[in-house]
C-alpha cells in the first residue's frame, strides 16, 4: 500500500472542515474504506513521530558539540571531573603524556613532579609517590592520601593549582596525582634565580592578592584547609604570571600521620594552629616578595624566628630593604604592606589578624580586585570544565 500524499487523499463529496486523523471510533468520510483511512492516519503519524526524533537527535548532537574537543583528552574521563568528582586515571595513560616519566620539573625524597601533555595538547603536572611496593604502602599512608585527595578537590580555586585527577594501581604499584601546569616556574625562581626574569612592582602586588585571595577561600571551607607548606616555593605562576598554590604532595603531611615526626613543619610553633601557622607563612612571603631576600637567611643565625622578632624590634623602615631589582615602586604601599607583615608575624598568634582582614587590607592597599588576581588566560580543558559544569548544573 503506497502512503497517501496527505492526509486528505480521499474526498469528500460535500464541503465540509478539514478532516482530522481517523480513528477507530470514527465514522468514515462518504462510504470509503475505513481500514484505508486507519493505514493512512497511521503512517502518517509515523512518519511525523520519525520527524520529531529527528529534530530532537540534531538538537542533543548540536548542544553536546560546544565540548566536543574533550574527545581528545584522556579517555574522555576528565570531562567528568565536575560532575562525579575527581577521576581516576590510567598509568599508560600518564606514562605516555609524561615520555615516559623522563620530563621531569623537580624531584626530591618525598617524591617527583613530573610534565605531561595529553594528545590534546594541554599540559598537565604529575605528582609521582616514591613507593614501588605495595609492601611498603601501609593501610595509613592509603588512607592519608585518599584523605589528601578529597581535601584537594574540595579547594577549587582559580589562584590554586588545582588536582584533576589521581592515579592508584598495583602493577606496578603506582600512587599519583596530576595537577594543573602553570608553566612559568616558581615565585622563588623568578625572585632568587638570576637567570629568571625578574618580577615589576604591579605583578608583584598581583600575585599577594592572588595568594591571599587563595588563602582566603581556604581558611573559609568548612572545614577550613590550610596550606601545609606554604612559601615561594609553592607558589606557581602562570603565563600571564597570575599566583597559584601549588600543594602537590603534602608527603611530609603524610609521613607525619605515619611516623609522628616532622610535625613542626607544619607550624611556626608545635602548639599553634594551623591557620595561625599559615597567616605568619603569609607575613614572611610578604616580606619576601617585597625584598627579595631569602627569608631564612635575612640574619646571621639564618633564623625565620629571629629575622621575625628583630624586624618588628628595630622598627626598621621596609623602604631600606625593598629589592634592588625594582626600577620602580610605590613608597607608600610599601609602608602600608609592612604594616601588614608587622601584624601577619606578630609573636602572639591570637593577636595576628585572620585571611579574610589581611586579603580585604591588601585589596585595599594595591586596588586589585580577586578577580584581578586571578590568570588571565586559562588552559582550555579548564574552560570546557567549567562549560560542562555550568550545563550539568
Amino acid at each position: 500500500v503506497n502512503p497517501p500524499s496527505s492526509p486528505t487523499a480521499s474526498p469528500s463529496p460535500s464541503p465540509s472542515p478539514s478532516p482530522s486523523i481517523p480513528n477507530a471510533s470514527a465514522p468514515s468520510p462518504s462510504g470509503n474504506n475505513p481500514l484505508a483511512a486507519i493505514l493512512a492516519g497511521a503512517i502518517g503519524g509515523g512518519v511525523f513521530l520519525l520527524i520529531l526524533i529527528a529534530i530532537a537527535y540534531l538538537f542533543k548532537t548540536s548542544k553536546v558539540s560546544t565540548v566536543k574537543p574533550w574527545s581528545t583528552g584522556i579517555s574522555g574521563q576528565l570531562q567528568k571531573a565536575f560532575v562525579t568528582g575527581v577521576p581516576k586515571l590510567k598509568r599508560s595513560e600518564l606514562e605516555a603524556a609524561c615520555e615516559d616519566f623522563s620530563n621531569v620539573i623537580s624531584s626530591s625524597t618525598v617524591g617527583t613532579v613530573y610534565k605531561g601533555t595529553l594528545s590534546s595538547g594541554i599540559e598537565i603536572s604529575v605528582a609521582y609517590f616514591p613507593v614501588k611496593f605495595a609492601k611498603d604502602w601501609s593501610k595509613n599512608l592509603e588512607a592519608q592520601f585518599r584523605n589528601k585527595i578529597e581535601t584537594l578537590s574540595k579547594v577549587n580555586h582559580k589562584n590554586f593549582v588545582n588536582l584533576v585527577g589521581y592515579c592508584e594501581e598495583d602493577e606496578p604499584f603506582t600512587r599519583m596525582m596530576v595537577f594543573e601546569y602553570a608553566p612559568n616556574g616558581t615565585l622563588f625562581e623568578h625572585l632568587h634565580i638570576k637567570e629568571s626574569e625578574h618580577l615589576d612592582w604591579t605583578t608583584r602586588l598581583r600575585i599577594m592578592v592572588g595568594i591571599a585571595s587563595c588563602l582566603e577561600h581556604m581558611h573559609q571551607l568548612n572545614p577550613p584547609i590550610p596550606h601545609t607548606n606554604l612559601s615561594s616555593a609553592a607558589v606557581n605562576l602562570t603565563e600571564d604570571y597570575a599566583a597559584k598554590l601549588y600543594d602537590p604532595f603534602s608527603w611530609n603531611e603524610i609521613t607525619a600521620a605515619e611516623s609522628e615526626t616532622d610535625r613542626k613543619n607544619h607550624s611556626d610553633t608545635p602548639s599553634l594552629s594551623r591557620l595561625e601557622s599559615n597567616v605568619y607563612s603569609f607575613g614572611v612571603l610578604l616580606f619576601e616578595i617585597l625584598t627579595g631576600r631569602m627569608p631564612y637567611l635575612v640574619d646571621d643565625n639564618g633564623s625565620l624566628d629571629n629575622w621575625a622578632s628583630d624586624y618588628l624590634r628595630r622598627d626598621q623602615p621596609l623602604m631600606q630593604m625593598v629589592d634592588p631589582t625594582l626600577s620602580s615602586f610605590d613608597a607608600d604601599q610599601v609602608e602600608k604592606i609592612g604594616e601588614v607583615i608587622k601584624s601577619c608575624v606578630h609573636p602572639e598568634p591570637q593577636q595576628r589578624p585572620d585571611m579574610r582582614e589581611v586579603g580585604a587590607r591588601l585589596r585595599e592597599i594595591t586596588a586589585i580586585t580577586p578577580e584581578g588576581a586571578i590568570p588571565k588566560v586559562s588552559p582550555l580543558w579548564w574552560a570546557e570544565l567549567e562549560i560542562m559544569s555550568t550545563e550539568a548544573s
